[in-house]
């Protein structure tokens, strides 16, 4: 099947782009066109114009203060993956994205669309989630929200129709973080059926413990003694899961609660 009939346009800044999607509700953005791509051909996506921002200079760029990196929405995984921007994480972000699909897509797909389409399943809606990330946002009023706040639910996010991701804000971690991320699969390069995330840095005081592929927005659960250096058993992220409103099978708590244990299990490994 091909797609449906569609006007293809190319911005060239933000701006033209917002004033493009506010002028057609039903627009479509493209920017590494892994997931929209798909769509199209199955026609379960039949926008009447797709805006392709692909060619955005400063959806490109990547910028730096003294807190914080913030990684331009078209960046691509394989450019997170290869080291080619600044890592604030010191390698996670690399590791992260390293896992994702196979290397074609990596190449092709970017951050900022990930976000964007918001499936539950996708390893960076967990992880920036876990880092206590922040999303970008250009409209009628330019704004800045957290990641957790950003996703509604499962391809739902707070993005308006003619509201467009530019970046995503990441925090500095010190040397002293420690970060874990683990995810449980049928085969190489599907989407994740559990993600644990753990992060942790003394020096600011920042725990976070985070179970993704939940159907939904990804769970965040509050850090105890238990999720710390001594690691994290079956029993223990189990019953995290459940007092922080975990939904699923026994089948569903015991994948998530091993993806959970695993993730401390590299955060804290020697």
């Amino acid at each position: 099947m091909k797609p449906a009939p569609f006007e293809y346009v190319r911005p060239q800044t933000v701006g033209e782009a917002v004033r493009l999607l506010a002028a057609t509700p039903d627009a479509k953005v493209l920017a590494g066109g892994q997931t929209l791509g798909p769509m199209l051909n199955l026609r379960l996506a039949q926008p009447p114009v797709l805006v392709d921002i692909g060619r955005i200079p400063e959806l490109a760029a990547v910028t730096e203060d003294s807190d914080a990196i913030t990684i331009g929405a078209t960046v691509t995984h394989a450019a997170i993956e290869d080291g080619r921007i600044s890592d604030p994480t010191g390698g996670f972000l690399a590791q992260v994205a390293r896992g994702i699909a196979y290397r074609a897509v990596r190449t092709r797909g970017t951050i900022g669309g990930s976000l964007a389409h918001a499936d539950p399943a996708a390893d960076w809606l967990s992880a920036l989630t876990a880092l206590g990330a922040e999303v970008a946002v250009a409209g009628g009023t330019d704004f800045r929200v957290p990641v957790a706040d950003f996703v509604r639910g499962a391809m739902e996010t707070v993005l308006g129709p003619d509201e467009l991701i530019t970046g995503i804000r990441i925090p500095r971690f010190s040397p002293r973080a420690r970060f874990g991320f683990h995810k449980i699969c049928r085969k190489t390069g599907e989407f994740a059926e559990a993600i644990g995330v753990v992060v942790e840095d003394p020096e600011r005081s920042f725990r976070s413990l985070v179970a993704g592929a939940t159907g939904g927005r990804p769970l965040a659960i509050g850090m105890t003694a238990e999720a710390g250096p001594k690691g994290l058993t079956i029993a223990q992220a189990r019953r995290l899961l459940e007092l922080n409103g975990f939904s699923g099978d026994r089948y569903e708590l015991q994948l998530h609660a091993v993806a959970l244990k695993n993730a401390c299990a590299k955060a804290y490994a020697a």
